[in-house]
């Protein structure tokens, strides 16, 4: 909505084009540039999931306030050419007031875009890089949008030179100018679409992924060894762990598949080291078996899985929250183990510190739900609070006068794991149904001793708060409607709730990090009180849904809105769900 002085405190933009035409980096350039100069933003991306070639387009929000989504409609979209365009066009619908710019050569503006015809130009971009020698398009289109939002010279300026300088001066040079011909070509559309001035402030803020941010909250959580098969779109956290777990004593081993990467990290827990591995539904369905292994022999790891469109193959560069019910019942037998979702990209910082937390102080596996728009997405975030989770696990530290019980029976579920080469600490971990000392056991009251002993653990370990964030900041007491949400969904669910407070429309939000175990207690108390409430998720067959309805009954009225991705669902969709039931 447009502010004082023909400003907008919130900014979309979308560059398009075909793989390899740089919209990425354009889009990546004037993330960073914001980032420097104050704002807030958000990057997503769309592409295909082409190897090489394909469709490709940055989509950008920047504001004068913290965002953990993309607005509803874009405000500008700079097209480098079509080629495949209408393969997301669905993703980028236009604000009336929306403006496209497009090469002449690129042919006519595809009909799925919206047809704003009175708010179409043709910049020729193809023509003016040519005229600078190693003159790129995407580069004349970076120098468009930063004019046209309102970002300076310098900050510009500064970006390019960073990020080009590894390719050498001639290529600097060639990018400089492009910026500057770009920001010449639009001096018609500055005044249309500006950005609020941000607000001044001393504090530091990060630019970062949020698949960056669960290898860093993994790091910071004690994770020293990780092991994985890169898999789409999981690999990031896989690079960024390679030289950040160099850098503390810790490795990552690049496995062959992912049935030999979560074993590796088994073994590697197993003597002693804090371990995780990162992966996606396919991945995380080979996996499956592995984690009842570590749920049995009480092995604590985390996997890590980025989920995105399914099934099998399904889209793999697209987001969906459709591994819930895999990665909560996946397992054989009575395997419980932990499930938690980061509620942001910011937030990917602490549950996976958490993560890593549990796994170790419960020792079994826990399983870190995140997907592709929280993974991939690239965020200006304020700088993260050092919270003071650290893997910590009861460690046995060694008697040669008494036998040692590795699966000893204690009040709370955990009894002390020894690392190889204690003294008097020999023990047999593996998948077999086991007595106190860890042998093999076929008989009734092992079996059920050992189950009860795994159930309790995780059952009445305390979790404190973190379970879920509720609330609302803009609601002072009372509310007309609950939103109840997991992972991804917290942040449209958040700028839904901001929206319909303006309105006069008090809304609670409840987002659960913590989904298995199912808390019942504290559930039924976030929600205690609440008439209506609306059950938001990304998944084609209700998965949340089927979820909670099978762990307890819903109190008050519920409404259920969901459907696949690719296309996220948004705020104003939420907006519109719970206006429609005011008024119904």
């Amino acid at each position: 909505m447009p502010a004082a002085e023909n400003s907008y405190e919130s900014i979309s933009l979308a560059i398009i084009g075909s793989g390899g035409a740089g919209a990425l980096t354009a889009g990546a350039i004037i993330l960073e540039a914001a980032a420097s100069s104050g704002w807030y933003g958000i990057m997503n991306r769309s592409v295909g999931p082409q190897i090489r070639g394909g469709e490709a387009a940055a989509l950008v929000r920047l504001a004068n306030h913290r965002v953990d989504c993309m607005n509803k409609e874009y405000d500008l979209l700079i097209a480098i050419d079509w080629k495949n365009a209408e393969r997301f066009a669905s993703e980028m619908p236009l604000a009336k007031h929306g403006l496209v710019l497009s090469d002449p050569t690129a042919g006519e503006v595809p009909t799925e875009i919206g047809g704003l015809q009175s708010n179409i130009a043709s910049v020729a971009m193809k023509d003016l890089a040519k005229e600078i020698p190693g003159g790129r398009e995407n580069m004349i289109a970076v120098g468009m949008a930063a004019a046209i939002i309102g970002l300076s010279l310098e900050s510009i300026m500064d970006i390019v030179t960073a990020k080009l300088s590894k390719k050498g001066g001639e290529v600097v040079e060639a990018g400089r100018k492009c910026i500057v011909t770009g920001m010449a070509q639009v001096a018609k559309f500055t005044d249309q679409l500006k950005l609020q001035n941000p607000e001044k402030t001393d504090a530091g803020r990060w630019l970062i992924t949020g698949n960056e941010a669960v290898g860093y909250g993994a790091v910071r959580g004690g994770i020293r060894f990780a092991a994985a098969y890169p898999i789409t779109p999981a690999t990031e956290v896989l690079e960024w762990l390679a030289p950040a777990l160099s850098k503390v004593g810790g490795a990552l081993v690049q496995a062959e598949d992912e049935l030999s990467s979560i074993n590796m990290i088994i073994g590697a827990s197993f003597g002693g080291r804090a371990s995780i591995t990162a992966t996606s539904g396919p991945g995380l369905a080979l996996m499956v078996e592995a984690l009842g292994l570590a749920t049995a022999s009480e092995v604590p790891i985390v996997v890590v899985d980025v989920m995105r469109g399914g099934p099998s193959t399904g889209i793999p560069t697209k987001s969906e929250q459709s591994d819930l019910n895999i990665a909560i019942h996946g397992c054989h037998g009575d395997a419980p183990h932990i499930v938690v979702a980061p509620l942001s990209v910011s937030d990917c910082i602490f549950t996976a510190q958490w993560a890593v937390y549990l796994a170790e102080a419960m020792q079994t596996a826990a399983i870190l739900l995140s997907d592709q728009s929280l993974g991939q997405a690239r965020v200006i975030i304020d700088k993260p609070a050092n919270i003071a989770f650290f893997a910590k696990r009861k460690i046995y530290q060694g008697n040669r006068e008494e036998t040692y019980n590795r699966y000893a029976i204690t009040a709370d579920g955990i009894s002390p794991m020894a690392i190889p080469g204690t003294p008097g600490g020999q023990y047999t971990a593996d998948g077999l149904t086991h007595n106190v000392r860890g042998a093999p056991s076929s008989t009734e009251s092992d079996h059920r001793d050992q189950h009860d002993k795994r159930e309790r653990k995780i059952a009445n370990f305390d979790y404190g708060d973190h379970w879920a964030d509720i609330g609302n900041p803009d609601v002072d007491a009372g509310s007309d409607f609950t939103i109840l949400v997991w992972g991804s969904m917290a942040g449209p669910t958040r700028e839904a709730i901001h929206t319909l407070g303006c309105e006069g429309i008090k809304v609670k939000l409840v987002a659960m990090r913590l989904l298995a175990p199912f808390l019942k207690q504290p559930f039924l108390a976030a929600l205690k009180g609440c008439d209506r409430t609306l059950i938001v998720e990304q998944t084609h067959s209700g998965q949340f849904h089927n979820y909670l309805r099978s762990q307890c009954d819903l109190p008050g009225e519920i409404r259920h809105f969901h459907r696949p991705g690719p296309h996220l669902i948004g705020a104003q969709e939420i907006v519109d769900q719970i206006r429609d039931w005011k008024n119904s």
